[in-house]
């Protein structure tokens, strides 16, 4: 009878099929997930001639979406580490599905700002859950990239939002728009299906068969038997999972953590919301301001793939710090202005450093934490970030009706990546979960080879 760590299998395998898997349904959520958040943005400035809204009003219903899901994040997070992360999948899929689905059929700006809060509640849960499973399962060689190859979905989604919005809009009206935002409702019993649930979770419901049928699967060169001996990991979970957060040296970087979130989500949620209004405002018709808003998510898929590579090669912190600066560089000088191939340049800068960045510091958190309250730790720091995620749209509308110059729009919106920039420089590297595991490793190495 041998005895068998997941972990280890996990972390030392190589990927394949069943990680392609997981990646290509994990990619198709995010997408959805994307399109949803950035659906908003495309629609908004016919909404504001279609029922009549000033600028504040258009950012605060914004800003229900969003509210919804800091509730969202930090509820299915929580709830994730104590039913499962794929059932958690499941539920918020349905969610923001169904009610973005139900947005196109919306006669009034209240029952619309109700359905998007709804929607908000499963696309607040929809992210730290996926990240979750990712890093759980994702080889060890390879996490950062695993992760930030699902997490340009998010940017996929945010670019087909407005491409049909220039296809669509004008022939069938913006509630096409929304009705596209049903299709993932058709594929939820065959996501159960594909997805595996987490390691600790098939452990501690006694599924040890089902535990060792995935573990075949992540290393077919390995053979496991119902008889091995299932070692399970010595992290021992909070009965209120949030405490577990400030334990062990832990509490300086969780509130570091939050304040980024915080800060980054202001600026993407604000940009996303209103970047195609503000260059409206600064001369550019509406196809082309929408353009821009695919220019942002374009340069976020190549800025995230870049950034992966850099921080699986010299660490996380070492290359987020200086691109929340550069991001807040790039926003400054869009408020300047230039020749319209500069502009694009800079918009596409700032998407990489803002969006792409902030999908690589989720990354960095659910590493940083143990797997028993990985998603506690992302749900929390992402229901934090959408306190920010709702001003940004707010901030947005607020400084539009008051008519300030567009350099200080921009200004505005580029402070927050300062902030950000300084609280991850505080995060002690050293007491990350990853940075013991290794010292772990390398210890019982040396105790072999003495």
């Amino acid at each position: 009878m041998a005895k068998i760590n997941p972990a280890e299998v996990i972390a030392n395998s190589k990927f394949n099929r069943f990680h392609f898997s997981l990646l290509v349904w994990c990619f198709m959520i995010i997408l959805f997930d994307g399109y949803d958040l950035v659906v908003y943005g495309t629609v908004v400035p016919v909404l504001i001639e279609k029922w009549n809204l000033n600028a504040v009003e258009a950012g605060a219903m914004g800003s229900y979406g969003l509210f919804g899901m800091m509730f969202g994040a930090i509820f299915f997070g929580i709830l994730a580490d104590r039913i499962g992360r794929k059932n958690v999948i499941a539920i918020s899929l349905f969610l923001f599905s169904f009610f973005t689905l139900l947005c196109g059929f919306a006669t009034n700006p209240t029952i619309f700002s109700t359905y998007r809060f709804l929607a908000g509640l499963g696309l607040g849960g929809i992210m730290p859950n996926v990240i979750a499973l990712l890093t759980d399962y994702a080889p060890k060689a390879m996490r950062n990239r695993v992760v930030s190859i699902v997490l340009c979905g998010y940017s996929v989604g945010g670019m087909i939002a407005p491409t049909l919005g220039i296809l669509l809009m004008p022939k069938y009206g913006l509630e096409s728009i929304f009705w596209f935002a049903g299709i993932p409702l058709l594929f939820i019993p065959w996501m159960l299906k594909a997805l595996p649930e987490v390691s600790n979770r098939l452990i501690e419901k006694g599924k040890k068969a089902e535990l060792l049928s995935i573990l075949s699967k992540i290393n077919k060169e390995s053979k496991f038997n119902i008889n091995d001996e299932i070692e399970i990991g010595t992290q021992a979970a909070s009965k209120i999972p949030v405490i577990g957060l400030f334990k062990e040296s832990r509490a300086l970087s969780t509130l570091m953590f939050w304040i980024a979130f915080f800060m980054c989500l202001l600026m993407v949620y604000g940009l996303n919301t209103w970047l195609p209004k503000l260059m409206i405002n600064a001369g550019y018709g509406l196809n082309s301001s929408l353009a821009f808003l695919i220019t942002l998510q374009g340069g976020a898929i190549v800025g995230t793939l870049i950034i992966a590579w850099l921080c699986d090669k010299y660490g996380s912190k070492r290359m987020l710090v200086p691109l929340y600066t550069l991001g807040a560089v790039s926003l400054t000088l869009l408020g300047i202005g230039g020749n319209q191939l500069f502009i694009y340049v800079l918009v596409a800068i700032a998407g990489a450093c803002t969006i792409g960045a902030q999908n690589i510091v989720q990354a960095y958190v659910s590493q940083y934490y143990p797997p028993n309250m990985r998603s506690t730790a992302l749900g929390m720091a992402s229901g934090i970030g959408r306190l920010g995620g709702m001003l940004g749209p707010l901030l947005g509308g607020f400084l539009l009706s008051i008519s300030l110059p567009i350099q200080l729009n921009f200004i505005a919106f580029a402070i927050p990546g300062l902030i950000a920039a300084v609280a991850l420089a505080f995060v002690p590297a050293k007491k990350a979960y990853y940075k013991k595991q290794e010292a772990k490793i390398n210890e019982l190495k040396e105790v072999k080879n003495a």
